[in-house]
């Protein structure tokens, strides 16, 4: 009988670890922790970001001052249902969908530049 043979029926017989792990139920808390690090990372943002954008659309007026997602600055004058016109400058206006407003700035920034 060589060294080999002697080795693999005690690996056969040895007794793996149990099914439950070191306390019964611990799966159950691996898989809550995940889903409370789900909610906090990723959904509670985005869903905060989205909250912030849509009151920022429906805020939007003639005369405020705004930067689109193209990166170009200019000054709402007319608002429509889903569109706005933006004087981007003098004598010269662009029509855009509300939702391409990412931010708006303070009265007079567009002169300041």
């Amino acid at each position: 009988m060589t060294m080999i043979d002697f080795l693999i029926p005690a690996a056969m017989a040895a007794e793996g670890p149990g099914a439950g792990g070191p306390f019964p139920g611990m799966d159950i808390f691996i898989i809550v922790g995940f889903a409370a690090i789900f909610y906090f990372m990723i959904w509670r943002p985005q869903s905060k970001r989205q909250k912030e954008h849509k009151d920022l659309i429906e805020s939007l007026n003639k005369g405020d001052e705004v930067v689109t997602s193209g990166g170009i600055l200019g000054r709402i004058v007319k608002v429509e249902e889903q569109y706005l016109v933006v004087e981007v400058a003098e004598k010269m206006e662009v029509k855009l969908q509300k939702g391409a407003v990412i931010a708006a700035l303070p009265k007079g920034t567009i002169k300041s530049i």
